[in-house]
This record gives structure tokens, sequence and C-alpha cells, in this order.
């Protein structure tokens, strides 16, 4: 009984120390990115949740996503000058062969250490070809933050593994 208990527990423990994530497609790509095209991100809305809104996660996001796309393109910037979709009318098509237009679906920040209840984030990704104007990709992608964390854990820190997940997947 005592052997079935700490194994349990050790199970447990386990499950508890890593985040989890999910992907899905709404529009999925029919074919690969070209990497020798370069892409620009639009910095989406904040994050709310329960009425707070989280400052800064539309460019934490951006920057996250940034980076993913930084390694698999030629060019990856920000976009200063517009947000979402209308950052389409006015693109250099030339620099840029796609546009990335994210959303924050949702942001969560919880005590996880004390409460056990985890962060949680969902973000949606519209990968538009700038020549044509048409999307070429619709995911969506959501994490769950560990459930031992410790402290220190945030949402943002949910963003890495699964943005760079998807746009690997756009690339290879």
């Amino acid at each position: 009984m005592k052997r079935l208990f700490l194994i349990a527990l050790a199970s447990l423990a386990i499950a508890g120390c890593s985040s989890t994530y999910q992907h899905s497609d709404t529009v999925a790509l029919s074919g690969k990115l070209d990497p020798s095209r370069g892409v620009l991100v639009a910095v989406p809305e904040d994050g709310k949740f329960e009425g707070d809104t989280y400052a800064n996660s539309g460019q934490m996001t951006a920057d996250a996503i940034r980076t993913a796309f930084a390694g698999n393109a030629v060019r990856a910037d920000i976009a200063t000058h517009c947000r979402g979709e209308s950052c389409l009318s006015g693109i250099d098509t030339a620099k840029y062969g796609y546009l990335v237009t994210p959303s924050i679906q949702h942001w969560e920040e919880r005590a996880t250490e004390w409460s056990g209840k985890p962060d949680r984030i969902t973000i949606q990704v519209v990968v538009f070809d700038t020549a044509s104007g048409k999307q070429v990709s619709n995911s969506t992608y959501s994490g769950k933050s560990k459930w031992a964390s410790f402290g220190g854990d945030h949402p943002q820190d949910l963003l890495p593994e699964p943005t760079a997940a998807y746009v690997t997947g756009l690339y290879k």
C-alpha cells in the first residue's frame, strides 16, 4: 500500500511539473511558407481576464512571434505603424511577403503556487500573403502552466514553446 501511494504521489508530481499546450487550425496551411520572404508581425491588443488588462502582453506576444519567425525567415520585424489586418494596406510587399496578425484570446495570470489554478493563454495567429492579401494560415494555440510552479511563472512564459512549434510547422 505504501508503495502504491508513493507511485501515485510521484505521478502527480511529474504531471504537475510541466506545462501543457494545444494547437488547432482554422485555415490549414496548403503549402509551406517561403523562408526567403520577410515577415511583418502586428502587435495585438493587450490580453484581458476578469476585467483586468495585462499591460504589455500584446508586445510580449508580438516579440515571441517575431523571435520564432526570425529563426525561419530571412527577416522578421514588428509593425510599429499599424495594427492587425490594417497593416496589409501600404505594406512593402518586396520587403515583407507575409503579415502575421496575432490576437490574444485569453490571458490569465494566477498565483498558481498557492491557488492551484494555472496560468493560461490562448493566442490566435493569422498569416496573410501580402501580395494577394489572402489568409494562408489561421491557427490557435493555447498553453496552461504547470501546477508546481513555485512562483515566478507568468502567462508570457507560456509563449515561446508553442509559438516556436507552430512557426516551425509553417516552414518544415
